[in-house]
């Protein structure tokens, strides 16, 4: 197993610390922690082309819709490179269990939650089954220090855990924008990310490789083309109603990149010099804050606010989203014929899953978007920092197993 760099402990210590100390100051004082993630720093009437009515910036969206555009960049590039290149985790026939793996969870977060909410019914006025994007997403970070308590720091389970956990992130919020975008789609903006991508891999990315003068060469391993792309990305992805968190992953494929696959987060693609390992490297001490001040302005979590909702997080994350990975991951193995990924067994699958029941991250996300704001918001908040109590029970059943 190839060893994970530390720097993930330590996004998940940054994420932690932040949600921390929001929680303390959201119950301490409410009123002036809303006052100041929700401040306005910018306040004006968009025009009729973008989508959306007013462009508000505060420090909360200046975290969800930027600074996790940065982290969700990071963590694509290392799910590109899983399906793309040599010894990828996802390359051919080993995409197989994974994949049938990640839509089970899907499946049995998605039918959990819709179960749930039409039995208990969280109001009136709000349709059974709305904010079903919600629980998809599980935590990459914090599951991954969970993962390392139960596995040991050199289990193969562990790299399963992080692919299932990144995919289940970018498809969570990707449906999200889809199902739920902030006001209105205005679809015709994809064309300028699509357009930056195709244009930055044409006049540098594909310079990069052999055959190109040395010119072009020294071109295309600059940075700051990439730079500018993603920019232009990020604003086509806004404006046309998406999730700003989805900004800058259409350019990933243009970024020339390894030739092989180390592993996801693998400490040995710090000695690589291609422009999107340089870039990941320049990105990881800026994450650690950026981290931080997401947990801060979206992690306060209201103690007194249990309602249905949690109920219905809770039944999706526990129940739902563990037994789907589980069967999905069989299925697909009996069904394309391709063996459990190497040192795994079925103990760990089944830990796997019960891990993957964490979610904060992405399913913070999609508070705003999925459900009405006040009282049922709150209580999905609740929902998904209760989750966090998978992990004792995750170690607890990896020591109850090894005896």
């Amino acid at each position: 197993m190839y060893r994970v760099s530390p720097f993930v402990r330590r996004f998940a210590w940054a994420l932690l610390g932040g949600i921390g100390l929001a929680t303390a100051w959201v119950n301490l004082s409410p009123a002036t922690y809303y006052d100041a993630v929700e401040y306005r720093l910018v306040d004006f009437a968009k025009p009729s082309w973008i989508a959306g009515e007013s462009f508000v910036v505060t420090p909360m969206t200046v975290a969800s819709d930027l600074l996790m555009a940065f982290f969700l960049f990071f963590v694509g590039k290392e799910l590109w490179e899983a399906l793309i290149l040599e010894r990828g985790a996802l390359a051919g026939r080993r995409a197989m269990l994974p994949a049938g793996a990640a839509l089970g969870a899907i499946a049995g977060s998605v039918a959990l939650w819709w179960l749930h909410s039409a039995l208990f019914a969280t109001s009136e006025w709000v349709p059974a089954g709305t904010g079903w994007p919600l629980p998809i997403g599980s935590d990459i970070v914090i599951g991954y220090v969970v993962g390392r308590a139960v596995f040991g720091a050199g289990h193969p389970a562990l790299h399963l855990l992080l692919l299932l956990s990144i995919a289940s992130n970018v498809i969570g919020i990707t449906l999200l924008g889809l199902v739920y975008p902030y006001a209105g789609l205005q679809l015709l903006w994809l064309g300028l990310p699509l357009a930056a991508a195709l244009a930055v891999w044409l006049l540098h990315g594909r310079h990069v490789g052999t055959g190109s003068s040395e010119l072009s060469r020294r071109r295309g391993l600059a940075l700051w083309p990439y730079f500018l792309a993603g920019a232009l990305s990020w604003f086509g992805v806004v404006a046309a109603g998406l999730p700003g968190a989805l900004g800058f992953l259409p350019i990933i494929p243009a970024i020339p990149h390894a030739d092989r696959a180390f592993g996801l987060f693998a400490e040995a693609e710090e000695f690589l010099t291609d422009p999107l390992n340089r870039i990941a490297h320049l990105m990881v001490k800026p994450l650690s804050i950026a981290l931080f001040l997401f947990g801060l302005t979206r992690g306060g979590v209201d103690l007194a606010a249990f309602g249905p909702t949690t109920g219905s997080v809770l039944a999706a994350m526990w129940i739902g989203k563990p037994l789907g990975l589980v069967l999905g991951g069989l299925v697909a193995a009996q069904l394309f014929r391709v063996p459990m990924p190497a040192g795994i067994r079925i103990r760990d699958l089944v830990l796997v899953a019960l891990i993957s029941g964490i979610g904060f991250t992405a399913p913070v996300l999609a508070l705003d978007s999925a459900l009405p704001g006040g009282a049922m918001a709150e209580a999905a908040r609740l929902g998904l920092a209760l989750s966090l109590l998978a992990a004792p029970v995750a170690i607890g059943l990896a020591r109850f197993m090894r005896r």
